[in-house]
């Protein structure tokens, strides 16, 4: 694949953006990818990116809190300087710092999972499962599994007339 702006070089870095639901693509190439801006990312891991998103905390932020966790004993330093929370433990001790942070990463600090097809005692509420199913929906039809596709959406449909009931 070549890249979209100059068309000779191969595409090396894939850009995604949303903007107001619109999805737009971009391959470029290295060279093309810097002019751009997009030339210093890290490339080491989710844990680079976080001590390089970490990087812009203000040394007096990082003096003036220095709160340990209580179970390992890491401060907010620590973690900005090595990307990695010691424990469990410290998401809640040092919530309020790491929020914005994590907001920034993940673009929201709700978990919203998957509960596995085989876990036949799971109970998802209405709204969830409603979500879930239109997800499914979707999925059938793009791999055109029409007969699937209906029964799903009856499913939702029943979902919808309890909810409005």
């Amino acid at each position: 694949m070549f890249c979209d702006k100059c068309g000779k070089n191969i595409a090396t870095t894939h850009i995604k953006t949303v903007v107001n639901g619109v999805l737009t693509e971009h391959d470029l190439c290295t060279s093309c990818a810097a002019e751009a801006g997009y030339g210093d990312l890290p490339n080491g891991g989710l844990a680079d990116l976080l001590i390089s998103m970490l990087n812009g905390i203000s040394p007096n932020k990082l003096a003036e809190n220095t709160r340990r966790c209580p179970v390992c004993g890491a401060t907010f330093a620590d973690i900005a300087k090595t990307g990695k929370a010691g424990c469990a433990e410290c998401y809640k001790t040092f919530y309020s710092d790491l929020l914005p942070y994590l907001k920034r990463l993940h673009g929201s600090v709700k978990h919203i999972g998957k509960i596995p097809n085989s876990a036949p005692l799971a109970t998802v509420p209405d709204k969830n499962k409603i979500e879930t199913l239109r997800m499914e929906l979707n999925r059938l039809v793009g791999e055109e599994r029409y007969e699937e596709a209906a029964i799903v959406r009856d499913q939702i449909k029943e979902l919808e007339e309890k909810k409005d009931e």
